[in-house]
């Protein structure tokens, strides 16, 4: 199905983001002359009661049966990146625009991506357990390691966070490859485009990247993507990084990969389930960095949020597609523990 994208009017705005007051004055007066009503996301019977009549909502949080129910709601805008958990069926039966603010984080990400590749290339764990233990030049055949410099990333996706990652490639003088669903115009950051649509594989990504890193949707159709058949094409110097969805990779798979040395490493940001359970044999595999699913802010990343909403109901309000539109293709509909 396509969205009806005629020019609309907003009538009512239900807010339940934590902004600070000042910000929420942008909302407002982004929305005018629409009602504006600013209610507190644990206020249940607020929300129920707005839900009565408006016809946008700005969420701090994903989508439930409030929102899909309400019988005058058209376009929902969630405030933060991820909208698995909001692509359900249901949406799309009901015909509700859902938004996001995908992009808002995108550098910070894109370098926390960096983060683990620079911590597995360098062997960051190691080297602080020799700083700890006050040994010098402690880690045998380290001189032989190579740097960055020269390998080829292979990018999982190509969304906001992965073009910043590409750009970051090309300034570690990285080939740089890139994995996406549809076709899209090429990039100077990027030496291949390959695509899905257009009957490309990942298997050639997998085969020639030294680092593999994860910036796709969790849908349907990217659910455990990176299972056995696809660590058996990595060389096992390559090191994959995730900082999509836990989703994206069959956890048992990666830690047998781990465990035997198929592959060289992991950074991983997600996992499947989260929190990961202390008794995760992900924890003590070999050569692993795991974060909690959190990366330093931008200082700046609520205005990039208000500046999405709001470019996005000039979009609305004449009828123009909307950035960081959900569709069809994004549906997930199995476990929804990511």
């Amino acid at each position: 199905m396509s969205y009806d994208q005629r020019p609309r009017e907003i009538r009512q705005v239900l807010a339940t983001v934590l902004f600070e007051p000042h910000e929420i004055d942008q909302l407002r007066e982004a929305f005018a002359p629409a009602e504006f009503l600013h209610v507190h996301p644990a206020d249940a019977a607020g929300i129920a009661h707005a839900l009565e009549h408006a016809d946008v909502a700005v969420t701090a949080g994903d989508l439930d049966e409030r929102f899909i129910a309400a019988p005058e709601l058209a376009w929902v805008h969630c405030g933060h990146a991820g909208l698995t958990r909001s692509a359900v069926p249901e949406v799309f039966e009901r015909g509700l625009l859902v938004t996001g603010s995908a992009g808002r984080s995108a550098p910070a990400l894109a370098q926390h991506g960096f983060y683990f590749a620079l911590a597995l290339t360098f062997d960051a764990r190691r080297m602080f357990e020799q700083q700890d233990a006050h040994i010098w030049n402690g880690i045998e055949g380290y001189g032989n390691r190579f740097a960055l410099w020269g390998k080829t990333l292979g990018i999982v996706g190509f969304g906001h966070t992965a073009k910043e990652m590409a750009r970051l490639g090309k300034a570690f003088g990285m080939r740089v490859l890139v994995y996406r669903r549809g076709a899209v115009e090429p990039s100077s950051d990027v030496d291949l485009m390959l695509s899905a649509d257009e009957g490309d594989s990942v298997d050639h990504l997998l085969d020639e990247a030294d680092v593999v890193m994860l910036a796709a949707p969790l849908t349907d159709a990217t659910h455990h993507m990176i299972s056995a058949a696809q660590f058996a094409k990595m060389k096992n110097t390559a090191y994959l990084i995730n900082m999509a969805r836990g989703a994206l990779i069959d956890q048992d798979a990666l830690i047998d990969a781990l465990q035997s040395g198929k592959i060289a490493g992991a950074g991983l940001d997600v996992t499947d389930p989260e929190p990961l359970p202390r008794d995760s044999a992900l924890w003590d595999a070999p050569n692993v960095v795991i974060t909690p699913h959190t990366t330093p802010r931008l200082p700046d990343r609520t205005q990039r949020t208000i500046d999405i909403i709001v470019e996005n109901i000039r979009r609305y309000r004449t009828g123009e597609p909307l950035l960081n539109t959900l569709t069809e293709r994004d549906v997930y509909t199995r476990d929804q523990r990511v």
